[in-house]
């Protein structure tokens, strides 16, 4: 500093001059006179030093100039006027005689060993001789200070300024913010590039603070320096409440009474993060059902802390069920993994967004295996199939065994392996084919095999097999139930057989009252919505009569009326839970709609109704299950007009929460949802009739809105296994596909444009290709019919299927031509016409037949084998 060498010398001639007067009085010990006269001498000293805004030679400590002959001795007896009693050594013998321990430590002997010892100053003598201590406190003494500095096992300077006369300890947090603000504002702003980020100019900053302080460029900044710049700069006369030797008393942190580029880049929050290029994209595989860690590679002094985000929302701050726990080194943990946590993931820290990593969870499931027929009895000479159907992640591989045996197809005449291995065809069976084969399906994480068992024999022997195929109920199952003007229809596709009509007349078991009652004006049946509880049990609403129809597959028979609200018009069967659920207008105005849910749908002497406490309900969507998922825990509710969607749990029928679209003036019309990565696509009213429908997705993970499903429009349909989503412009005959694939990422596949009003869309297993599928999409006016295949994007109309009911006829909906498939391994579908019914060949991708004299038949349910 400028001043120092001046202030060095005034102290060295200052100290000479007083050895020198006690040297000319003699060795005696200076009287009482004298030691009044040195110490008022003292005293005017540091009166006028504080009076000038500088301490004097003590800031220092006493030090002797080259001129002088001082001695240790004398300096002693310097420094003993003015410290406490305890502080003074002895002249007259005793082993602390000739011990000197330096500032703010005395002499002491241990009485057991009589070994001298240095310790801390127990206190000091009183005195008001004020200074700054290089910790920005404030000391009434030079004693107190280095006494203070004994104790804290530090070194403390005097700082050379009168800051802490007048501030004490008023540096708040908040104060010494200011201060830092205000020092970053003094510095010059260097020009950049333009791509430098806030923090990268919050550096720069703070490197040129650095260098201007660090006077003596040894790397680090003093006491002396950090007042040294507060005197040149005249920040005294500027800040009120903080001075620069605060900076040592916040932030330096290993507390050597210096401050270093690091700590001071910890003071002004200078964050030096980093994240290696091989680590921007992380990829992590795990099995569903095990834990899952994904670790945050941003590294940095200063870190804030990690937050991380799951398709643009935050889930740190979220109260989720198996991703609760960060962890101290901001990891995420999901506790359980299911198909829904697939997808991306990012991290970064918190305040730079910049910095990202992006984490990619890929879910491997192992793989679920069906197979169809368990047991077929075949005469010789005719062909026989044997369908395999297995779902996992990744797709599985499909093997077959005879008898525990390898099956080799390759090079038979007789024997071929279609759709990669998922159907097995013998084209004309002989008695030696009789056996069990098994399908494998094999994935990277699993193994799963089922049994489908082969007998070959006339039929005219009745063997215990043949006995069980014609029995065991299978001529029961398999069937479509039409629900018609005239009754009940039960239909076989494959040969277009009417297996049973149950006219409108039949009397209802146990009861005289028959199935569709007259009426005033009519006597026709009038339904709405039917559905199979487990092929056992179909349940049919009949809207006018407020009630539903209980009929039993087994008999082919009503066997039991549920009554209802008023108006039952949908129902749906929860496997889940063994519930049904029901939606009554009460009204054709649906200004009061309700919802019931009977329990134990598929026992019926335990069966009860529930009413839930929804009202207005616009309509409710229950995720189906498939093989993969199971048990699926909530189901969704939106009211008339209103911009949200309920989630409820369909264990306890209790809200869960609700979901806002008010954000987005979203009304939900209809939804979808796929357990791959977990989106739910929301349907949203259109404004203007003419105008599409806008869609939404909700991320099941967080029950946030993700945003819009950009360029997406109509209604969503998800194929069985989750990965297709359809959505159907039905005004203006659009299909748009969309897929998942196994990281979970949504994209879009292609647009088919099949110019007709559109009313219905069916999903059917592809016959030539593994895990594909076709789309039968329905007119809703005209005599048209779509196949669409979604691997390859062809698309094949089929013409004369005759025209549907007019929409005014159908209340119940916008659906006024269904199209219904027969189950997994079906290879059938009915679709209903004004007139009659027409069975569609799938895996022809045509008509099979039409069964005429079924007028308005445009409820039907498929009931598979009983």
């Amino acid at each position: 500093m400028s001043g120092r060498p001046e202030r060095s010398r005034l102290m060295s001639g200052r100290a000479a001059g007083t050895t020198q007067a006690k040297r000319s009085s003699g060795p005696a010990v200076p009287g009482p006179e004298h030691d009044s006269l040195t110490l008022m001498d003292w005293l005017g000293v540091w009166a006028l030093s504080v009076l000038l805004g500088s301490s004097l030679w003590l800031a220092y400590g006493v030090r002797a100039s080259a001129g002088t002959e001082t001695t240790v001795k004398e300096v002693q007896e310097e420094l003993q006027q003015y410290g406490g009693a305890e502080n003074k050594v002895k002249q007259n013998g005793g082993p602390c005689r000739r011990t000197y321990c330096g500032r703010g430590r005395e002499c002491v002997v241990r009485e057991v060993t009589g070994r001298v010892e240095c310790v801390c100053q127990e206190r000091c003598h009183t005195s008001f001789v004020p200074v700054c201590g290089s910790d920005g406190r404030f000391y009434e003494n030079h004693c107190e200070l280095y006494r203070t500095a004994c104790l804290q096992r530090r070194r403390i300077y005097v700082v050379h300024s009168k800051d802490c006369f007048f501030k004490g300890d008023t540096c708040t947090m908040a104060e010494y913010n200011k201060l830092k603000s205000m020092l970053l504002d003094m510095q010059p702003r260097t020009s950049t590039d333009g791509q430098a980020n806030v923090m990268d100019q919050r550096r720069i900053l703070v490197d040129t603070m650095f260098k201007y302080i660090d006077r003596n460029q040894d790397g680090r900044l003093s006491s002396e320096e950090l007042a040294e710049i507060s005197i040149k700069e005249h920040l005294e006369n500027i800040l009120m409440e903080c001075t620069m030797q605060d900076l040592l008393r916040y932030d330096d942190y290993n507390n050597d009474g210096h401050l270093t580029l690091q700590e001071l880049y910890t003071a002004f929050q200078v964050v030096q993060l980093s994240l290696a290029d091989d680590k921007r994209l992380s990829v992590t595989t795990v099995t569903v059902g095990l834990s899952a860690v994904l670790s945050c590679a941003i590294q940095g002094t200063l870190r804030p802390p990690i937050i991380w985000k799951r398709n643009g929302i935050i889930l740190n701050f979220l109260d989720l069920e198996d991703i609760n726990d960060f962890g101290d080194d901001g990891s995420l943990y999901i506790t359980k993994v299911t198909t829904i946590h697939m997808g991306n993931y990012s991290c970064h820290a918190y305040g730079y967004e910049e910095l990202a990593q992006t984490h990619v969870l890929q879910v491997n499931v192992p793989p679920v295996i069906l197979v169809y027929p368990e047991t077929q009895a075949q005469e010789p000479g005719i062909a026989a199939s044997l369908r395999c159907h297995a779902d996992g992640i990744p797709n599985p591989k499909l093997t077959w065994l005879k008898n525990g045996l390898d099956l080799q197809p390759h090079g038979s005449k007789q024997i071929s392996l279609l759709a990669n291995g998922s159907e097995l065809h013998i084209g004309s069976v002989r008695y030696e084919d009789t056996g069990a084969y098994t399908c494998i399906a094999r994935n990277e994480v699993g193994v799963d095999e089922d049994i489908s068992s082969l007998f070959v024999e006339d039929s005219a022997r009745k063997t215990l097999a043949n006995i069980l195929w014609r029995e065991e109920g299978l001529s029961v199952g398999n069937m479509f139930y039409v629900f018609s003007s005239e009754g009940i229809t039960i239909l076989q596709p494959s040969n277009c057989e009417i297996r049973r009509r149950i006219p409108r007349t039949e009397r209802i078991l146990g009861s005289n009252e028959e199935l569709c009652p007259r009426s005033a004006s009519s006597h026709e049946c009038v339904w709405a919505s039917a559905v199979s509880v487990r092929d056992k049990y179909v349940y049919v609403s009949q809207p006018l009569q407020n009630r539903l129809l209980l009929i039993d597959t087994q008999a082919q028979r009503v066997v039991q009326v549920v009554e209802t609200d008023a108006m039952p018009v949908k129902l749906f069967y929860d496997k889940s839970h063994d519930q049904l659920w029901l939606l009554s207008w009460r009204d054709l105005l649906k200004s009061r709609s309700t919802l019931q849910v009977i329990t134990s749908a598929s026992a019926v002497e335990q069966r009860r109704i529930i009413r839930t406490p929804f009202e207005r309900v616009e309509d409710f969507y229950i995720p189906p299950t498939n093989l993969i998922i199971t048990h699926v825990r909530f189901g969704f509710v939106y009211l008339k007009s209103e911009p949200v969607v309920h989630k409820i749990d369909l264990e306890t029928l209790r809200l869960v929460k609700t979901i806002s679209l008010k954000n987005y003036s979203c009304i939900p019309a209809s939804m979808a949802y796929t357990h791959l990565s977990g989106y739910y696509f929301v349907e949203c009213q259109a404004e203007d009739r003419s105008a599409p429908s806008s869609q939404l997705l909700i991320d099941s993970v967080s029950d946030a809105v993700v945003g819009p499903n950009t360029n997406i429009s109509g209604r969503p349909f998800i194929s069985p296994d989750g990965r297709f989503i359809v959505s159907v412009d039905k005004r203006r005959g659009k299909l748009q596909v969309q897929t998942v694939s196994f990281s979970g990422e949504l994209r879009t596949s292609h647009e088919a444009d099949v110019s007709i009003p559109l009313a219905d869309l069916e999903f059917q297993p592809s016959f030539t290709e593994a895990n594909q599928y076709v789309v039968v999409a329905s007119s809703a006016q005209g005599s048209k019919l779509v196949f669409s295949d979604l691997a390859s994007g062809r698309t094949k109309a089929l013409e004369d299927v005759k025209d549907p009911i007019t929409a005014s006829s159908w209340p119940w909906g916008d659906t006024n031509r269904v199209v219904v498939s027969s189950g997994v391994f079906g290879r059938y579908l009915v679709t209903s016409a004004a007139e009659s019914l027409f069975v569609l060949d799938g895996k022809q991708s045509g008509p099979h037949c039409e069964v005429s004299d079924v007028k308005r038949g445009n409820t039907v349910v498929w009931v598979g084998e009983v």
